[in-house]
């Protein structure tokens, strides 16, 4: 089973949201096992990526993808980390240079999301690139 991580800075506030993003962890279930790690500011947040071997950053201005791409990249990241994967979600400010400096950096749009929404689409991009890997017809 896959073990990823996603770090962010705040919680899920809406009820709604938190509803959507708990829909994609049971569908996840089996799988991959999804652990949020809240931070309460930027030096927090620095500190507990710095315990993680393999993280990426999401950034507006990281590498864009196709779904299709993006499955590839994933399970060729999940690959090299040994199952395990952090992804990293800056506050209102986007992230910390420091994290944006020696990390690999992904972009979900070239649209702006606050980062609880950032989380939904992160959560369902995961779900939709595990089963372009497994061929189901979800993508389609």
């Amino acid at each position: 089973m896959f073990k990823i991580k996603i770090l962010s800075v705040g919680k899920t506030k809406e009820t709604w949201l938190h509803a959507a993003i708990e829909e994609y962890q049971k569908r996840l279930q089996g799988v991959a096992e999804i652990e949020w790690v809240w931070a309460k500011d930027d030096p927090q947040l620095v500190a507990l990526v710095s315990r993680e071997p393999l993280v990426i950053c999401l950034d507006p201005n990281g590498k864009v993808f196709s779904s299709e791409q993006f499955s590839t990249f994933l399970m060729r990241k999940l690959e090299e980390g040994g199952s395990r994967l952090a992804f990293v979600i800056g506050g209102a400010d986007g992230l910390p240079a420091s994290l944006k400096q020696n990390k690999e950096a992904i972009s979900l749009s070239l649209l702006t999301f606050t980062h609880q929404i950032t989380r939904l689409v992160l959560i369902e991009q995961i779900y939709r690139a595990l089963e372009i890997a497994k061929g189901s017809r979800y993508h389609k």
